[in-house]
């Protein structure tokens, strides 16, 4: 056994740390986080003892016990230990935790870190071991109790007072509202238009596409200036040329990665946290969590040597950024490759464009500046005191663009014109164009919009964004958009035509969307635990985890800051009225019945209702509701009439088998399906019938999906010997099934030709069943117990 241990996060990383460090290092892997905050202790006492000081206690991770057990193995035959965590906060409690479990000293124990996984880095680390820093320890226990309480205390409020709620987060509730806000700002805007005017001359046979600068408000303005072209003479009047540079940005911090993926190569948060994590772990970049702009001495040295003998001395151009983050916890060095002279960083196809992608941001932020010239040509109407503009850049030197931002739209190259030049109209148009009301977020935009406010850090946006997506609260969208009609008028110079041709608009493709629910709980939570989603708030509560990282500021102060009026809404949130939170809202009447129609939230989700349950003297109703579920893509807020209207016609009967059993079309919980009425076994079969449309499916498509479910059916069951037990092919093979206990068929059985004796006594040799059935019998285990328990003291007073 080596005489040193070196304990790190994961399994990949482990083997190319071991490889560097040699025969007389051992490295393991935590494999990420080993203990969490308990569930509940075996003394009554709670997890986070509020009462006392905030004392926390915390159990091994079931699926961890394995791994300590090897651990601990490890660390009694080693002579050295040295914890070799990730560098930010969640790797430092790690390091502690590690401690704690195995029996280390934490202020003795070495602790080394590094930025990068390379050979050289790791040898350093090893030469400057310090302690575990337990200021960072704390900073991350605060996050870790702060989000516990807030979970454990106001979800539960959340699951009884607004339906369909299933949780609210210290962070992820900012985060809906963030959206929440957007969608209604965008639902409150009212657009305008305005006539935008372009042309198309000739000069030498060469085409110059020019623009008016202004606009015009009404089609009669613009009807009337394109009239005043017809026969005017247009002439060269002005050529002003104006040199500019275009500099590039900074190296990638942890949140600029995020967007930069999201934008160029359509990548999420996630995804991209995935893949730079991969990035690190084989050693090809820098720690991938960080808030630092900055770049090394020895990266700065060696970026500046590849740009010179690759490209030339005039491309390089040394620059030192400035972090904005005041604290910049997470690292030290922006996220750069480890050897600027790899092109290739993995064989994966997401993992090297994410790996390209930080390679060329590293170089460009080392590159000279782009040099570019930009020319104007005015031009001036004969018949009018307005005139043209026709633009062209030039690119003089590319610069930092030779690597980086250069891929864009070749801008328009102008032909050589001088003052005074004549010419020709081509054609010009007037088309008019809508304001658009403000973006819904994408990932990468919400993440920038997170940090400007102060509101979480680079370990946690892949989370918060994430979080709020799983639990329902928001979602990505789908829609293209909608058709609409757009006035286009046009001329040649001799008459103006009119044309309404058709463009979509509202597109969400891609966008974070907020739900029905995420609305309400953004609702709940303004009206009832402003302090929750107030973002000032949230961003002071990470200035004070930063605060206590440094030693400035006492854990336990900012808890009990943070608890206890948080803690009294919670005590006073019994008095909240459920109806009140979730109100129906009404849509319209039915022409045909003249009942109301209301858009509300269910036990599953946003759905419709055909009248009321109570009369207006709160009498019982004499017909029940009707439901539907809500249309794909509309929710409480903007269901129509016409939708709801149409949600009511379902089911619709498309046809029947041919067999002659009724079919008919729906959609549930879990989407589209036909229902498939057996009247002589009175039985039910479903049948999911995604993509299509329950309103539009034909009796040939749903005949189509019946087969294919007949036919699945079939190949499943393989024996039915009519008294419940059945021979079944499953996911995993052929069974013997009751209904109730399942026994699996030994493979030198055929299945097809088991007798119904054979499939019995298979039955009794089976385990018990497990799941629901097991608590069945655990049930029924219980009555024997009490009954015994009652005859205790009779037998005393004998």
């Amino acid at each position: 056994m080596s005489k040193n241990l070196v304990i790190v996060e994961s399994p990949a990383k482990a083997k190319t740390i071991e490889k560097y460090l040699g025969k007389e290092f051992h490295v393991l892997s935590s494999v990420g986080h080993i203990r969490s905050i308990a569930k509940k202790t075996k003394d009554g006492t709670p997890p986070i003892d509020v009462k006392n000081n905030f004392k926390t206690t915390y159990e091994i991770d079931s699926e961890k016990k394995k791994t300590i057990t090897e651990l601990k193995k490890a660390t009694k035959a080693a002579e050295t230990v040295w914890l070799a965590t990730d560098e930010d906060r969640e790797g430092e409690a790690i390091a502690w935790h590690l401690c704690e479990v195995l029996g280390l000293d934490p202020t003795k124990t070495k602790r080394i870190v590094f930025h990068e996984i390379t050979k050289s880095a790791i040898e350093e680390a090893v030469k400057n071991p310090r302690t575990v820093d337990m200021q960072l320890v704390q900073a991350q226990q605060a996050r870790q109790i702060l989000d516990r309480l807030v979970g454990f205390e106001l979800s539960p409020v959340v699951w009884q007072k607004v339906p369909g709620g299933k949780s609210a987060g210290r962070v992820q509730s900012p985060a809906v509202r963030l959206l929440v806000e957007r969608e209604r700002e965008i639902q409150a805007f009212e657009g305008n238009f305005q006539f935008k005017v372009t042309a198309e001359f000739t000069h030498e046979g060469v085409t110059v596409k020019a623009e008016l600068p202004q606009r015009f408000d009404t089609e009669e303005e613009a009807q009337k200036f394109l009239a005043s072209l017809e026969g005017a003479q247009f002439t060269v009047s002005d050529i002003t040329t104006s040199p500019s540079k275009r500099n590039p940005g900074a190296p990638f911090t942890t949140s600029t990665l995020q967007q930069e993926a999201n934008s160029k190569l359509g990548f999420g948060a996630r995804a991209t946290m995935s893949s730079a994590q991969k990035l690190y772990q084989a050693g090809k970049i820098t720690y991938m969590r960080t808030d630092s702009v900055n770049l090394s001495g020895q990266a700065l040295a060696a970026t500046a040597e590849y740009i010179k003998s690759t490209f030339g001395p005039e491309y390089s151009e040394v620059r030192k950024f400035k972090t904005k983050s005041a604290s910049a916890q997470e690292a030290h060095e922006a996220i750069r490759p480890t050897d600027m002279r790899l092109e290739k960083g993995s064989t994966n196809e997401y993992d090297q464009k994410l790996y390209d992608l930080i390679r060329r941001r590293t170089l460009a932020s080392q590159m000279a500046p782009a040099k570019l010239e930009k020319t104007t040509v005015t031009i001036a109407i004969s018949s009018s005191n307005l005139a043209f503009e026709a633009k062209g850049e030039v690119v003089i030197f590319d610069g930092f663009l030779k690597v980086y931002g250069g891929g864009k739209k070749d801008p328009d190259l102008l032909p050589a014109l001088a003052t005074n030049d004549t010419l020709g109209l081509e054609t010009a148009s007037a088309r008019q164009t809508f304001s658009r009301p403000p973006a819904r977020f994408t990932e990468g935009s919400l993440v920038k919009k997170l940090e400007d406010l102060g509101i979480g850090r680079p370990s946690t946006y892949a989370t918060i964004i994430n979080t709020i997506q799983v639990r329902g609260y928001a979602e990505k969208g789908e829609g293209e958009g909608q058709e609409r009609d757009v006035i286009v008028l046009s001329t040649d110079g001799t008459s103006v035509e009119r044309e309404v041709v058709q463009e979509k608009t509202g597109s969400d493709k891609g966008k974070l969307v907020p739900t029905s629910i995420g609305m309400m709980i953004a609702d709940f939570l303004g009206d009832h635990f402003d302090q929750v989603i107030d973002y000032g708030f949230t961003a002071d509560v990470e200035t004070e985890f930063d605060q206590i990282a440094t030693g400035a500021l006492a854990r336990n102060v900012m808890l009990e800051k943070f608890y206890e009026p948080f803690h009294k809404l919670i005590v006073n949130s019994g008095g909240i009225d459920r109806a009140q939170v979730a109100q129906a809202t009404p849509i319209g009447n039915d022409p045909k019945t003249g009942k109301m129609i209301f858009a509300r939230i269910g036990r599953f989700g946003p759905m419709l209702q055909l009248g009321d349950a109570k009369n207006p003297d709160g009498t019982d109703a004499d017909e029940k509701p009707q439901f539907a579920p809500m249309p794909k893509g509309f929710r409480v807020d903007t269901v129509t009439l016409e939708e709801a209207l149409k949600a009511f016609k379902l089911p619709r009967l498309v046809g029947e088998t041919p067999e002659g059993y009724p079919m008919k079309a729906n959609i549930g919980r879990f989407g589209p399906y036909i229902q498939v009425d057996n009247p002589e076994t009175k039985t039910k079969l479903f049948i999911s019938i995604k993509p299509l449309d329950p309103h539009t499916v034909t009796h040939e498509e749903a005949l189509q999906f019946y087969a294919d479910k007949l036919k699945a059916e079939a190949e499943k069951n393989i024996a039915d010997f009519g008294d419940g037990i059945k021979v079944l092919n499953g996911r995993y093979g052929p069974y013997v099934t009751n209904g109730t206990k399942n026994a699996k068929i030994p493979k030198d059985v055929e299945p097809n030709e088991i007798t119904h004796e054979q499939a019995k006594e298979m039955l009794e040799k089976a385990p018990e069943a497990k799941g629901r059935f097991a608590k069945r019998k655990t049930a029924t285990k219980k009555a024997p117990a009490k009954k015994a328990a009652t005859k205790k003291p009779a037998a005393k007073k004998k």
